[in-house]
């Protein structure tokens, strides 16, 4: 065995490498697959142009020998010859090594794998010492072997492969040991190399009969023609992706040749109902090689409430992150990527509106996130946002706005919680006029957008605006209001009296649009705004026959009983009660019971 010296200025590379990769040290599977699959590439191009012989099947094959403490990876591609490897690994590489280096050794948030040929000495962030072991395709060509302990020296001679191609062997240490587990290595190659073009086989060589089926899938659903893809393969392959029994809603599939290379799958999920702690993945690929999950780059940060494969061959990964973003290439995929889910959008409200409105539930919190994320998101799809109705029915703001009459012209009435404020929403029913339902944390802000967007356009929540109808008598309302205030004994509380147009409801609570809006958005704040005054309102009906009766009766102690039971009764239809008002809710309920038994 010949001794050498890799020619590099920069001492103890090895420890630099390995610091700077420890976080994502898992990665070295992928890069030495990812190499073995370039090999293979290489020798299938010299094999269709006859300058080299086709193997029996081209295969790639991961060994984990645990008693020996060794990780083989193993392929039968193109093959090195000694001289190959003297120049590939030790010229070219580290050449590239110190480039990198040199310019990036102060920027945290570049990753070097696979940057300047560095891909192979990955190897030694887990193997101490890294052997090659490799048969050209080359006619007569003698078997070599290369060995390094992960310093500047190395031994290259001749070895003993006996088929074309290459071994990786990696001589496991004692802190890397975690790595000799079979099934860590077979979840680290599920992750990164699932999809790859070519069989990779897993072995225990502690198994006596390993697997002889290839554990990845070569033709992932995105490389197919969205034309040849049925609609159970698209469900079965987002099962087998992302492990959601729960089938997919609808999906986009992306197959762009120009101006770039661009494939994959779109899902769009059920999003549950709530846009707060939702996180889709959107998978990045390289040449079917997984690169990670949700790159901001390329995916904006609201697309990532959905799920997908996107395969980007020409993706540039050799420069840094903070120049990715800059990235021409990068900023064409990212639009053609939320081009093509507004064109969805819009082009099945345009064509299956009713299949949009049976999902719309699912996939506004999406939908509203997105548009008050991105400008262009929002422009494209401002005039397909619909509003569910309290009676199910779904509209556009244009439609609910058309259906408006002059009195309630450019407003949007809206309950949070169609069951609690379901005495407001029959008052405006009653009066014609249409309730939407908001009962998402993120509608208070998508409110406010809409409103910032369109200056004209208003929102106010049904227990925010009471329509009175026949004037109040004074002398009656003075006296009612005495009466609620004195029973009650709550000196912030405001009681006001109006003749509603229902006859049904002693009272109900009133709060202004811009202090309820303000208040919540305390409680989204986590408390960290100034205190808002609390402008919540009693209303007390001086239609309804109940509040009339009591100004007949001379009875005190049950007049207290009364107003307080009423206050209860508009607490509880307006928010629920805390377990103290619940208490003495219950408890003067039994006290009315009792007195009309």
């Amino acid at each position: 065995m010949a001794k050498g010296n890799i020619a590099v200025h920069t001492e103890n590379i090895f420890p630099v490498i390995k610091q700077w990769l420890y976080s994502d040290k898992d990665i070295f599977a992928r890069e030495l697959v990812s190499n073995g699959c370039d090999a293979i590439s290489k020798r299938k191009k010299l094999v269709l142009d006859g300058e080299a012989k086709a193997p029996e099947k081209f295969e790639i094959k991961v060994t984990v020998d645990k008693p020996n403490k060794k990780l083989i990876f193993s392929d039968n591609g193109l093959g090195m010859t000694a001289e190959e490897i003297e120049k590939y690994i030790t010229q070219v590489a580290f050449s590239g090594a110190e480039d990198f280096l040199s310019k990036y050794k102060d920027d945290k948030t570049t990753s070097i794998i696979g940057h300047f040929g560095l891909g192979f000495y990955s190897a030694f962030m887990v193997g101490d010492t890294v052997e090659i072991e490799s048969l050209s395709y080359k006619e007569g060509a003698k078997p070599a072997k290369w060995s390094c302990d992960g310093g500047t020296e190395y031994e290259i001679g001749e070895g003993t492969r006996t088929e074309v191609g290459t071994d990786i062997i990696l001589n496991v240490g004692k802190e890397n040991e975690e790595f000799l587990d079979y099934s860590r290595i077979s979840g680290i190659l599920y992750k990164y190399c699932y999809f790859l073009p070519v069989d990779i086989y897993v072995i225990n060589a502690e198994d006596e009969k390993p697997s002889e089926k290839p554990f990845n899938d070569k033709e992932p659903l995105w490389l197919k023609k969205p034309s040849e893809c049925t609609d159970e393969e698209y469900k079965e392959f987002y099962t087998k992706v992302f492990m959601d029994m729960d089938a997919p809603l609808f999906w986009i599939h992306l197959n762009v040749d120009f101006p770039f290379n661009l494939k994959g799958i779109i899902y769009f999920p059920k999003l549950k109902h709530e846009a707060s702690g939702l996180e889709g993945q959107i998978k990045l690929y390289n040449n079917q090689v997984f690169v990670a999950d949700n790159i901001k780059e390329v995916i904006p940060e609201y697309l990532m409430m959905l799920r997908g494969c996107i395969d980007c061959p020409d993706l540039p990964l050799n420069v840094s992150r903070s120049f990715l973003q800059n990235d021409g290439y990068v900023k064409k995929v990212s639009a053609h990527i939320i081009k093509k889910v507004c064109d969805k959008l819009t082009g099945m409200f345009n064509t299956d509106r009713e299949t949009l409105e049976k999902y719309w539930d699912d996939i506004s919190p999406f939908v509203k996130y997105g548009s008050m994320r991105d400008e262009s998101f929002y422009e494209k799809v401002k005039d397909i946002v619909m509003l569910k109705t309290t009676k199910g029915e779904y509209k556009t703001v244009a439609e609910y706005l058309e259906g408006a009459d002059e009195k309630h012209k450019n407003i949007i009435y809206y309950a949070t919680n169609a069951d609690v404020q379901a005495q407001y929403i029959d008052m405006y029913e009653q009066d014609g006029v249409e309730v939407v339902t908001f009962p998402l944390a993120i509608d208070t802000h998508f409110m406010s957008f809409c409103e910032f967007k369109n200056r004209d356009i208003r929102f106010k929540r049904v227990d925010s605006e009471i329509t009175s109808g026949a004037e109040t008598d004074k002398e009656v309302a003075e006296k009612l209001t005495k009466l609620f205030k004195d029973s009650i004994g709550d000196d912030k509380l405001i009681v006001e009296c109006r003749d509603l147009k229902t006859t049904d409801l002693p009272a109900i609570i009133n709060m202004s649009e811009e202090a309820r809006r303000l208040n919540e958005m305390s409680v989204l704040m986590g408390g960290n705004m100034p205190e808002i005054p609390d402008e919540k309102k009693l209303i007390v009906n001086t239609g309804c026959a109940i509040t009339s009766s009591i100004l007949e009766s001379e009875d005190e102690e049950y007049n207290k009983l009364v107003c307080n039971y009423i206050y209860d009764l508009a607490s509880l239809a307006h928010a629920p009660l805390t377990s103290e008002q619940m208490k003495a809710f219950l408890d003067r309920s039994a006290k009315i019971l009792e007195r009309i038994r």
